[in-house]
């Protein structure tokens, strides 16, 4: 039997097992119940086990009141498992978990901590879901902790990642996702799959199979990497614009460069097809200046549809590109100017004059724009401060010749370097023998060798 065929078998099994799981959480329910009544002598650690395992199949299921029509199937087949007010519900289940002191305390209340902040982030509880990030320091004790719950601190940063980007927080979703989309294993560090690797034993990958995580709890890859890079690009292109001129610039991401690079090297450059080639595209376009152009480039990429609030997400993209090619623009063509009219750049990119202000009033802050505003006239006054790009380009070329004289002179003097005219060598004569007639060290004839 071919593979496709064995997948086709494989799904369909999988969706029959996946509505016993009502039948799974009303006997979950019921459990927690009788322990409540319970007056046993381990009734804490009872109840906290059953609280965890009802939170481990409610965390990654999205609360009715935020359903949509758009919505997956499964998903609405799994609504009546959810509580009328499921933050409320975690709240309860988690907070036995924080008090809990019993033998296993640390890892239940790890694991319990991650599928907090998973669903907070997943019903865009941005600071709720940061704040307890912050407050727990699981980012410094993560590494000993058992491989399945490393793989949901991985779920739950990459959930927080895409929440804060829902609400604009660009940066802190880039710095979220950096480490995941770095490695180029997300798919793994998630457990949504298996890279293919010759290492890997039999046993190992059986292993590893079992750890996977269940295909109706999988988060979209291509969406957080659109995410990701959509970030990147927002970020990256101003500072590439500030800095174009620097040799070692920093690099915001690797990756990112990594895309620009590949479509560079392209001898024929066709219109976007992939998500990656409109990311590229449109950071060409944001590099030029273009706001629409850019805007239309990353629009149109279809997994935004995926966010329930997508109209929302779609106008917070639309507004960061009009800023970001704003300052772009200022950053390239800035140097032509002798002044700017606040109004003429509000008509350009469609902003308000007061935002306009306000994004280039940050700029003279941050010091990245050697500039004045002239409030009578509504106008931005170049300083002109900065070095053209012939001076850059001269200020390199004589501080790398300078680097290599100093770098060539060291070399003559190691060349030319004896034990008479160095100082601090003047008591060693050859032989290893010193000028009161004691015998040197080997150790100190390898020192002086190797100086």
């Amino acid at each position: 039997m071919c593979i496709a065929a064995t997948q086709c078998l494989i799904i369909p099994l999988n969706v029959v097992r996946l509505k016993d799981e009502k039948l799974v959480c009303e006997l979950i329910v019921t459990v927690q119940s009788y322990l409540e009544k319970d007056v046993g002598t381990h009734k804490d650690s009872k109840l906290c086990r059953i609280y965890m395992t009802r939170i481990e199949h409610l965390y990654y299921k999205i609360d009715r009141q935020l359903q949509k029509e758009n919505l997956m199937e499964v998903t609405q087949s799994n609504e009546a498992l959810v509580a009328e007010n499921s933050s409320e519900l975690m709240s309860k289940l988690c907070s036995f978990i924080y008090n809990y002191s019993g033998a296993d305390h640390g890892r239940i209340r790890t694991r319990a901590i991650l599928c907090h902040i998973y669903h907070h982030a997943l019903h865009d509880n941005w600071f709720e879901a940061r704040d307890l990030m912050l407050m727990s320091h699981l980012q410094e004790t993560i590494q000993f902790s058992d491989v399945d719950t490393q793989i949901l601190y991985n779920r739950a940063l990459a959930q927080l990642g895409m929440c804060a980007f829902r609400h604009g927080m660009v940066k802190d979703a880039h710095d979220a996702l950096l480490d995941i989309q770095s490695s180029g294993r997300s798919k793994e560090l998630l457990a949504q799959g298996l890279m293919a690797s010759k290492d890997r034993t039999p046993e190992q990958e059986k292993i590893e199979r079992r750890r996977l995580v269940p295909f109706h709890m999988h988060i979209n890859l291509e969406l957080m990497e659109c995410v990701y890079l959509t970030s990147a690009m927002v970020l990256e292109v101003p500072y590439i614009a500030l800095n174009e001129i620097e040799g070692r610039r920093r690099l915001v991401s690797k990756s990112f460069h990594h895309q620009l690079k590949v479509i560079e090297r392209q001898p024929l450059v066709g219109p976007p097809e992939t998500m990656r080639e409109h990311v590229v595209a449109a950071s060409n376009a944001m590099r030029e200046g273009d706001w629409k152009k850019c805007k239309d480039y990353i629009i149109s990429i279809k997994v935004w549809e995926l966010f329930i609030n997508k109209d929302q997400v779609k106008r917070m993209l639309v507004r960061k590109i009009q800023e970001e090619t704003l300052r772009t623009y200022i950053f390239t063509y800035g140097e032509v100017y002798d002044t700017l009219s606040l109004q003429r750049l509000s008509e350009m990119f469609e902003l308000p004059v007061e935002t306009v202000h306000s994004v280039i009033s940050k700029m003279i802050i941050k010091e990245e724009l050697m500039a004045s505003l002239d409030e009578p006239s509504q106008s931005l006054a170049i300083h002109h401060a900065r070095p053209s790009n012939l001076q850059c380009l001269a200020l390199q070329l004589s501080e790398k010749i300078s680097n290599l004289a100093e770098l060539n002179e060291d070399l003559m003097k190691l060349k030319h370097a004896t034990p008479w005219n160095t100082p601090g060598l003047a008591g060693i004569h050859r032989g290893g023998q010193r000028s009161d007639g004691k015998a040197h060290s080997d150790t100190s004839v390898v020192i002086l060798n190797f100086q």
